[in-house]
């Protein structure tokens, strides 16, 4: 039996899940064409777009967007004070992790403007073509409706670990903690006292209890979603996971939150092996020069 086979006992309809090392799939499960929606794993995908944005030079990550003093780097670590959903902003930036899709919206309309296009297509342009992502499309809000498969979210993982549409100097901000020190929500998993998100990805930091497992390293990256989706990457291990179910996250929680913990622990047991860890990685406190703090 291996580390995968342990989704056969998920309670949902599908799931379909990859393992990767040094960005290489070692082993998948399911069915890797089944296309779905990817809910808030959308995310890290527009993100991705917004950094190709910046090095386009059609945006910055300090310039301003939103409320007063907010800016397109507090809108992707979700510093910006704004909500889960709703348009009036309930904090000021800066001061707590406060997980919103609206200020991730906010975040793509400003891309949006920049580039004089939809942002479906930009992101489409920017980020699936390259990466040959065919049947990944954005339906919808940036941060919660991209549909892909499986084969699609692996290009994507391999594009993170190693960056070819944006430079690694840029690529760190998606895993290096913004805004250290904020506390704040995981939706569906808790409150923490320290809660490290870089822009467009979580960092898991010292989170406890939390969705990846108890061997996964403080520096491990990566973001799940309402649809039943989740994916990480450990510089430490080498290691990636990716699993696409198939059922709502609020529907299996508690079963969830045991299982992809326990998946996430049997994948590094069976494919972890010893070595140095990425060598574009730095600590999660650092932020890439320019990145907003």
């Amino acid at each position: 039996m291996t580390a995968l086979d342990l989704t056969r006992d998920w309670p949902v309809p599908s799931v379909s899940a990859a393992v990767l090392r040094s960005g290489t799939v070692v082993a998948t499960i399911g069915d890797t064409v089944r296309v779905q929606r990817l809910a808030s794993i959308s995310k890290p995908m527009a993100a991705w777009a917004a950094f190709v944005a910046v090095e386009e030079g059609i945006v910055s990550f300090d310039q301003p967007v939103g409320q007063p003093g907010c800016t397109l780097g507090h809108l992707l670590a979700h510093a910006g004070g704004y909500p889960f959903e709703g348009s009036e902003p309930i904090a000021p930036p800066g001061r707590t992790r406060m997980y919103s899709n609206t200020g991730f919206d906010l975040a793509c309309d400003a891309v949006t403007a920049a580039a004089e296009m939809p942002f479906a297509e930009y992101l489409r342009l920017a980020v699936f073509e390259p990466l040959g992502m065919s049947a990944s499309e954005l339906r919808g809000s940036p941060s919660h409706g991209v549909h892909s498969h499986l084969d699609d979210v692996v290009r994507f993982v391999q594009e993170v670990v190693t960056p070819t549409l944006v430079t690694d100097e840029t690529a760190r901000a998606a895993e290096h903690v913004q805004y250290p020190g904020l506390a704040g929500i995981v939706p569906g998993v808790g409150r923490y006292e320290r809660c490290p998100w870089g822009m467009g990805f979580e960092v898991r930091g010292d989170k406890h209890p939390h969705w990846t497992g108890r061997s996964n390293s403080p520096r491990t990256f990566g973001h799940f979603g309402g649809s039943g989706t989740m994916f990480w990457i450990d510089p430490d291990a080498d290691l990636a996971l990716v699993a696409l179910a198939d059922r709502p996250f609020d529907e299996w929680a508690s079963d969830a939150l045991v299982e992809w913990p326990r998946l996430s622990d049997a994948v590094l047991a069976e494919y972890a092996t010893t070595g140095t860890p990425s060598a574009r990685s730095a600590p999660p406190s650092a932020a890439p020069p320019g990145a907003s703090r």
